[in-house]
């Protein structure tokens, strides 16, 4: 799993973070994953990644959460 798995080019999808080599964007399947997909699930429905894109890609989200302040509302 590396880093040139994910890459952004705003000649693609005006700029969204995809797997690199494709038009699939990170958080489409960081989606899958969160609905309840496993990695081999989310290469079922998509054939031109790899089990390790998936991979990349959650640890692309995890890495961005972990770097940012995310406003987070909490119940009174």
């Amino acid at each position: 799993m590396t880093p040139a798995r994910v890459s952004v080019d705003h000649r693609i999808m005006d700029g969204v973070l995809c797997i690199s080599g494709t038009r699939i964007p990170v958080a489409t399947v960081v989606g899958l994953v969160a609905d309840g997909l496993a990695a081999e699930d989310v290469v079922e429905q998509y054939p031109q990644l790899e089990r390790d894109d998936v991979l990349a890609a959650l640890a692309y989200a995890a890495r961005a959460i972990d770097e940012r302040h995310l406003p987070f509302r909490t119940t009174a």
